[in-house]
């Protein structure tokens, strides 16, 4: 029996997706990589008996990178990154080892049947779904066709069961054009990435932001905002006056009544007009009409709408909106919800959503009337080709979904259901009244039929009080004309809604990368999201845009990034070549890019106005091991210590906390050590500045600590603090922190495992001697007599942490959220992890850490 190997774009998907292809009767397992399931059931496919094995990748399996070297700032000029540095794919998360996952369940498969998500990204994922599997599935008989692929739109049977009767192949082109726009945003923006934060951040040390970060979509998104930040700086109010009219339509009731002139900047002439028509007891009707207008019901609804609505009504932002959107489509409660297409095919099943609603609590009522009376077409709007708009595909309430999942759908629900309802029909009565020479106007609306804005409320026509019938000729009584005093406003900043309507009008990103863009921009520190959502930019996104627009514009105009949007679009198509595009763009930036560094002082000048020089930053806290000078502390990200004397700037760990440790020195460099700390529940370690940044032994790499360090008589080190290998990783060892008492620590030197031990005691120590069952250093360990564990009155103890009954009542073990006894073989142990590989770390300086994972521990130990 032939195999048939189908693969999806996320866990949940595959499941659903398999469950409904073989109706259920299915058997699931683990794959290797442990978060991939494997769904198995029989069918037929091309006529013939097979087996079917559904799993799924999560998200992309490879991403491009730069070889070797190339990724090591210190050692590459930015402007190599253009054309001279090789890229290469690599896994996107080594840590699901995907690949090799694919290969295990793809061998001595047959058929391939790709179900990822049917965009450009979902194209380019089947591509490195197949260089994965192909090589390694049964070879072809006489030139049979074996890759094929599922397009659909959404987790119905319906869909998924015509997906699967209508199999098509990837496209190609649409795969190339994902290809050319990692290529170009990972060499563009790299090469002004570094080449800014090297420059910058060596100068000034308030920043407040660890990567000064530019991007070819990400860098025009934050120019909309301080374009608009520009027009509030430089907006001057200007007085206006206004003439407001008040008649009486009855005893009990007025009609305020607006100036057809609307306003006048000149408040001479307005007192004219004033003086003209204040001594008027009476206005004279000139004119009244009465119209039927309408108001449509909304287009069918799309990406780009759905996240302008998310951001501005229901206070979500925009990639928490496409992230909660993604997880409704995948349960299957609504569509693809990545599609730029407002208009539904002629041949689209309206009234099967609408049935799924016809029983909900909120709007069955209108739902059955709908259907019981007829639906209305939904609007033509804009076809892009690619995918229906976003539906509601079954019913759900509050309780299913949870409350910020429920806003969405809830939306999305009601303006599906209005799309197929009525259009809104009221009455618009307009009165034109005269006053000596003046004109006014009066205006009221009354609904004649609410349409869809019963299902929408938020958008029915305002409540107005119905006008008087009258007359022309008739005349009313003026019971009040007077002159306001008014100002212009400027303009406010700008909220998310605002700036996705502009990034899409400028084609700036897709509809699925927009959110991604205006998140990187509030990562980076260049806007901050005020009340409302309104984007207010920060000092330093001020300064970048300044800055590219006073040295080359088209770096932060969307003109440019439009243009390279339309030639992506057209490799998609199938009408330009990869090569070429790719080619043609870099060729224009890496000028740019030269163009940027030979005149970077012009927005250096900006930035000495806005920021500190290093040396005028942060406070003293540890001295300098070559001047025995005070280095100061900077606090700002990145968090680093700078020597104003010998103009050396060192960096830190970073989310975390730094303090003096104790005024303590490395023996090596004579630097005072600092103190790193994640919290009071947290790891924390010292470490020496300088080793920090160069590394002093070649098993070390540059950021580590005295609890990474080898140094064989250090105190501080891991030589002399090491205690066994980590209950978790396998690289890692479990080292004491001996600044943690009274709550006294061990952690992991890798991962985020701690371990919270003898509470209480006064006195912890690393021993000489080893455990004779595991081979890990002992612990000694003081206890205060009234506040002693041990038994018998003891005070004393030295066991080891892993195997000593008495220590291992008295360890608590926190991994992440987790918290497990430290026992062999307790919950969440597995067997045999937590022995130490070796006895206590005695390593010699110049040893090479072996490359063999499980060999690794063993540099640590003779």
């Amino acid at each position: 029996m032939r195999t048939v190997l189908m693969v999806a774009e996320k866990p949940s998907l595959a499941q659903s997706i398999a469950k409904i292809l073989s109706r259920g009767n299915m058997s699931s397992r683990k794959g290797l990589n442990g978060t991939c399931s494997v769904h198995e059931y029989t069918g037929t496919f091309a006529g013939q008996p097979v087996r079917f094995k559904m799993t799924s990748v999560c998200g992309h399996v490879m991403t491009l990178d730069f070889l070797g070297k190339y990724n090591k700032w210190d050692k590459v000029d930015p402007a190599e990154l253009f054309s001279q540095a090789p890229t290469e794919k690599k896994e996107a998360n080594p840590k699901l080892n995907m690949v090799k996952f694919l290969q295990v369940e793809g061998k001595g498969c047959d058929y391939i049947v790709l179900w990822l998500d049917c965009d450009k990204e979902g194209e380019n994922i089947c591509f490195e779904v197949l260089d994965a599997v192909l090589p390694i599935m049964n070879p072809t008989h006489g030139g049979e066709k074996t890759v094929f692929r599922a397009r659909f739109s959404s987790i119905t049977d319906t869909d998924i069961c015509a997906a699967m009767a209508r199999l098509g192949e990837p496209d190609h082109n649409e795969a190339l054009s994902v290809d050319a726009r990692q290529e170009l945003d990972l060499r563009i923006g790299c090469a002004f990435t570094r080449f800014q934060t090297k420059y910058f951040q060596g100068k000034y040390g308030n920043l407040d932001s660890s990567l000064i970060s530019f991007g070819p979509c990400q860098t025009p998104t934050l120019g909309f905002c301080v374009e608009r930040h520009d027009k509030i700086q430089s907006f001057k109010p200007e007085t206006y006056w206004v003439l407001q009219a008040k008649v009486n339509a009855d005893k009990d009731r007025s009609l305020l009544l607006d100036w057809d002139r609307v306003r006048v900047f000149d408040r001479e002439i307005a007192q004219m007009f004033l003086n003209m028509t204040k001594l008027e007891k009476e206005a004279q009707v000139e004119a009244t009409s009465r119209k039927e207008k309408a108001k449509q019901r909304p287009l069918a609804l799309n990406t780009v709408e759905m996240l302008r609505v998310a951001s501005s009504s229901l206070g979500m932002g925009p990639q928490h909106a496409m992230q909660t959107a993604e997880r409704l489509y995948t349960q299957g409660y609504i569509s693809y919800p990545r599609t730029e297409t407002t208009h539904y095919p002629e041949n689209f099943d309206l009234k099967g959503p609408l049935r799924q609603q016809a029983n909900h609590p909120y709007w069955a009522d209108t739902v059955k009337r709908l259907l019981t009376e007829g639906i209305n077409h939904p609007r033509k709007g804009h076809d892009a080709g690619d995918h229906p708009p976003i539906t509601p595909m079954r019913s759900a309430t509050e309780a299913e979904l949870g409350s910020e999942a429920w806003r969405l759908y809830e939306y999305i629900t009601r303006h599906f259901i209005a799309t197929v309802s009525y259009d809104c029909k009221y009455l618009q009565s307009t009165i034109s009244f005269r006053i000596g020479p003046e004109h006014f106007t009066c205006t009221g609306k009354t609904v004649i039929s609410p349409g869809f804005t019963e299902i929408m409320p938020w958008q029915s026509v305002p409540l107005e009080e119905s006008l008087p019938t009258c007359q022309r000729g008739d005349t009313f009584a003026v019971s009040e004309i007077k002159m306001l005093e008014k100002q212009t406003n400027p303009p406010d900043y700008l909220t998310e809604a605002e700036l996705i309507t502009l990034m899409e009008k400028h084609g700036i990103g897709t509809d699925a990368s927009i959110p991604v863009h205006i998140n990187n921009i509030c990562q980076r520190n260049y806007v901050t999201v005020e009340s409302g959502r309104r984007l207010k930019p920060t000092n330093l996104g001020i300064v970048l845009v300044h800055g590219y627009y006073k040295i080359d514009a088209e770096l932060v105009l969307p003109t440019i990034r439009s243009a390279v949007e339309k030639q992506l679009n057209l490799i998609a198509q199938g009408k330009a070549d990869y090569r070429q595009v790719l080619g043609h763009t870099l060729d224009v930036f890496k000028r740019k890019f030269h163009y940027f560094v030979d005149s970077i002082a012009g927005m250096d000048e900006l930035m000495e106005v806005s920021f500190s020089p290093l040396a005028a930053t942060g406070k003293p806290l540890s001295r300098c091991g070559k001047c025995h000078r005070f280095m100061k502390y900077i606090q700002a990200k990145p968090s680093r210590l700078h020597c104003s004397h010998c103009d050396e700037t060192y960096t830190l760990p970073q989310n975390g906390t730094i303090k003096l440790y104790k005024e303590l020195r490395c023996p090596l460099d004579d630097f005072e050590l600092v103190l790193w700390s994640s919290g009071s529940r947290g790891k924390s370690y010292p470490l020496c500045p300088y080793c920090a940044n160069h590394p002093p032994f070649r098993d070390m790499k540059k950021g580590m600590g005295c609890n990474e360090c080898t140094h064989p008589t250090c105190q501080h080190s891991l030589s002399m603090l090491g205690i066994g290998q980590c209950v978790e990783c396998e690289s890692g060892v479990l080292v004491l922190d001996p600044t943690s008492g009274p709550k006294w620590k061990v952690a992991c030197n890798k991962c985020n495992v701690v371990a919270h031990c003898f509470e209480n005691a006064y006195r912890v120590r690393v021993s000489a001697d080893t455990c004779s069952t595991c081979e890990a250093a002992l612990l000694a360990v003081d206890f205060n007599k009234a506040k002693s564990p041990l038994p018998g009155d003891e005070t004393q103890h030295t066991g080891c942490v892993f195997c000593d009954p008495i220590f291992q009542e008295l360890v608590e073990l926190k991994h992440a959220a987790s918290c497990h006894p430290m026992h062999r073989g307790g919950p969440g142990r597995r067997q045999g992890r937590g022995r130490a590989r070796g006895r206590r770390p005695t390593v010699k300086p110049s040893a090479r850490r072996p490359k063999d994972k499980m060999s690794a521990l063993a540099a640590y130990f003779v």
